[in-house]
């Protein structure tokens, strides 16, 4: 399967209303609790869906959640269920995970989306760098821990997972993975970002060669949406400056999270939004608009590093994917 074809637009102007109908559907949000998890767990609970919002901080988690319930119409919207996940300590996500597991017969849709964004360099639970560690290694052995679910799971299912358009100014360095050596917290966000994509592409190569056709893997950015992770790097550093340059970019270009949320969205639940693709909005240098396919970086199709970095990651979380195993199981059923 090529996955690098020519770009074609698929949509015009998509928005939240589009989303159809999810009163029998089952979604896992990462960070649901902020930003672009938030904007989409609120329309997906709009539309009927089950949403378990995967949060690092049950009280945030809760709070977010009365306030999606105030801004529906009362009696109104699918149920919230809100859990315990900290993407930075690999125990929480598989604690989760099985919680997970043993509480809900069928998963739909998981949405990686959980993220940190150019912070000073820190170290996650297993000693992995900190953005490499959540934006990418949380959710690789996340996905891996309820991909069974999804396959077994009747219909169409969906991994999303959320890169950004940083990814083409990354460059994955498997001699300094984790950036001890030389550590620049832009480019290793553009790493991580990159390894985003390289695990979705992966991914879906693998349900691919497994011949599992129900499950697609879906990649998608957000272009510039004003949200509280670009606030979290300068706020790290203690610089006035850069959070107050922040907040002036977004006022200026970002558009708004919801409006943000909804390449998530599309990839999440459009009945034409396809395995393997890369989707974000239309706008100039796709930092403001609606939801359309799209091409990421060559590097991101580079299917050598991609298998490269599978490997690497499996050994570093002990989580591995036996898709091949997953799919004669879903044949027995």
């Amino acid at each position: 399967m090529c996955l690098s074809g020519p770009f074609v637009p698929v949509m015009t102007d998509w928005t939240a209303a589009d989303v159809p109908d999810c009163s029998d559907k089952t979604i896992v949000v990462t960070g649901a609790n902020s930003g672009l998890g938030y904007e989409a767990t609120k329309e997906l609970a709009r539309k009927g869906a089950t949403v378990v919002m995967a949060c690092r901080s049950l009280d945030r988690g809760r709070e977010a959640a009365y306030q999606i319930r105030d801004e529906l119409p009362n009696g109104t919207g699918g149920r919230l269920d809100v859990r315990r996940c900290d993407l930075a300590d690999l125990a929480s996500v598989e604690s989760f995970a099985d919680g997970v597991r043993a509480d809900y017969g069928e998963l739909d849709v998981l949405c990686n989306n959980a993220g940190v964004m150019a912070i000073p360099r820190q170290e996650t639970a297993e000693g992995f760098e900190m953005q490499l560690g959540v934006n990418h290694l949380g959710h690789f052995a996340l996905t891996g821990q309820l991909l069974d679910l999804l396959v077994a799971t009747p219909g169409e299912t969906r991994v999303v997972t959320h890169s950004s358009g940083a990814h083409t100014a990354g460059s994955v360095d498997f001699d300094d993975l984790m950036r001890e050596r030389s550590y620049d917290k832009w480019e290793a966000y553009g790493q991580s970002k990159l390894a985003n994509l390289h695990f979705a592409y992966e991914l879906q190569r693998r349900l691919d060669d497994a011949g599992i056709t129900d499950t697609k893997s879906v990649a998608c950015h957000p272009g510039w949406a004003a949200t509280n992770l670009q606030y979290r790097g300068p706020e790290e550093m203690g610089s006035r400056v850069r959070y107050g340059a922040m907040k002036i970019a977004n006022g200026l270009i970002a558009q708004s999270a919801a409006q943000g949320a909804l390449p998530l969205l599309y990839a999440a639940t459009a009945p034409d939004a396809e395995g393997g693709g890369y989707y974000g909005p239309d706008g100039f240098q796709g930092m403001r608009g609606y939801p359309e396919k799209q091409e990421s970086s060559d590097a991101s199709y580079d299917d050598a590093v991609s298998d490269r970095l599978w490997a690497v990651s499996e050994e570093l979380t002990g989580v591995s994917y036996d898709v091949d195993a997953l799919a004669t199981a879903s044949a027995t059923v």
